[in-house]
């Protein structure tokens, strides 16, 4: 049994002149109507869901009917809702129908005409000739342009001039807070505070755990990086704010729930600058700048790492970067340690023999006089000396003994070796440390080579 009457099957069926209908038919085309009907009304309900309204409109129907490949109602979308009146075609049987308005055509035809549309055009005109832009209706005039640069451009913007151009009663908020969320707000202005906080180091330590587990910080890590820039690049001199933004970028490189891709270009600046900055800190602490070039080592190593798969060109511009200050004998000691440990930190044992290993020849004559003369760059010269001693260290790692003879070589021998791979004075330096290994893994590309020709 059909939920569809009969009867209008029957109506419409003598409108288009089939006067008779047996009652299976009437059935069958109830029960196809009835279903055409629901198919509509479903296909149209997802598209009232998928526009969050929980009230049918007339659109939603539209756009079913063309999903189902079905001839679309012609007719015109109405703000105001249809007013239906009833008619009464005898007992039981009622009649609905929408009432139009009447018109009085003497009140339209001498109504006045509605004002006819501008035609579309366009023109061209000069903006600017050989640099001078010329005094066209097109063009703003300099009273605009005045004006415009007196208007308030930030919330400190002075009142005066916002009350000479006429925008005195104009609030102009920062951008930010039409992105952020005031708790986010909030949450930013307390963690910079707090890590910025020198006499409270359990502050600082919540601090930075908040921000290495917190899921919720997407929409602020860029402007972590931003302020993370900033700090660095003003605060070349103090040690305590550039070791913090060290630590707060490694807390947000540790949050697995942020996605950090694509600020790494952003990143990798600030780190390189605490890594082969020329001047770190002041100069009452000779050695102090060390540790935060260390940290900073262990931040380059732990994004080359990390990233390098969705940017390929990320190691070797990093380490063109270290190998570039580490060759340059203009540099201080410190931008050298820095060079040395990053390339360390970014390759490994590989690119300390590749890199490193063959440049230690030359490099050695620039530390040399640094090292025997008494001054005030020795220390940080042996600095540099003994980490280049502690990556070569690396190539010691899975180096077996030599055969063939060359692990009896004498004493001498060997030491002349070495000076003549490394230099005379990181070439001593080995010899002194008594490691066979070690001295056997520098010199394993010249006995290489030797055994090719």
């Amino acid at each position: 049994m059909s939920v569809w009457n009969p009867d209008n099957i029957r109506d419409v069926a003598e409108s288009v002149g089939i006067a008779s209908l047996s009652n299976e038919v009437v059935e069958n085309l109830s029960r196809d109507v009835e279903f055409r009907m629901a198919q509509v009304l479903e296909e149209a309900l997802k598209f009232m869901r998928h526009s969050k309204r929980t009230i049918l409109s007339t659109q939603d129907v539209s756009q079913a009917l063309r999903v189902l490949d079905v001839e679309p109602l012609y007719g015109y979308d109405s703000n105001r809702p249809l007013l239906f009146g009833e008619a009464s075609l005898g007992p039981g049987q009622p009649l609905f129908y929408v009432e139009d308005e009447e018109v009085d055509f003497e009140k339209l035809i001498n109504a006045p005409l509605p004002k006819v549309p501008r035609e579309l055009s366009f023109t061209a005109h000069w903006l600017a000739v050989e640099g001078v832009q010329p005094s066209i209706p097109q063009n703003p005039t300099s009273a605009d342009s005045r004006n415009q640069e007196l208007i308030p451009k930030g919330p400190g913007a002075n009142a005066s001039l916002a009350a000479i151009s006429g925008n005195d009663h104009v609030t102009v908020k920062p951008q930010v807070k039409h992105i952020l969320s005031k708790e986010l707000q909030l949450y930013f202005e307390r963690i910079c505070s707090a890590i910025l906080d020198e006499a409270n180091d359990e502050y600082r330590t919540a601090a930075l755990g908040s921000l290495r587990s917190d899921p919720g910080l997407h929409q602020l890590v860029p402007y972590f990086v931003q302020f993370t820039a900033e700090k660095v690049t003003h605060n070349l001199k103090n040690l305590f704010v550039l070791t913090q933004m060290m630590q707060l970028t490694s807390a947000m490189l540790d949050n697995e729930s942020l996605y950090v891709d694509p600020y790494v270009a952003s990143i990798v600046p600030p780190v390189l600058t605490c890594l082969i900055g020329r001047r770190l800190g002041d100069n009452s602490v000779p050695l102090a700048h060390f540790a935060l070039r260390d940290l900073a080592a262990s931040l380059i190593g732990m994004i080359a790492k990390k990233y390098a798969k969705t940017s390929h060109t990320l190691k070797p511009r990093l380490a063109r970067t270290c190998l570039k200050h580490f060759l340059d004998p203009n540099k201080p000691p410190g931008s050298h340690y820095g060079a040395i440990i990053g390339l360390q930190a970014i390759g490994g044992a590989e690119i300390v023999r590749v890199l490193i290993l063959p440049n230690l020849k030359m490099y050695g004559s620039v530390i040399k006089n640094e090292i025997t003369e008494d001054g005030p760059k020795k220390a940080e010269a042996e600095m540099v000396l003994n980490v280049i001693l502690a990556a070569l260290c690396l190539l010691e790692d899975g180096h077996f003994s030599l055969t063939n003879g060359h692990a009896g070589d004498g004493g001498e021998e060997v030491l002349e070796k070495l000076v003549d791979k490394v230099g005379e004075l990181v070439g001593s330096r080995i010899f002194d440390m008594g490691r066979p290994r070690l001295s056997h893994a520098i010199l394993e590309d010249e006995v290489k080579l030797n055994g090719a020709q």
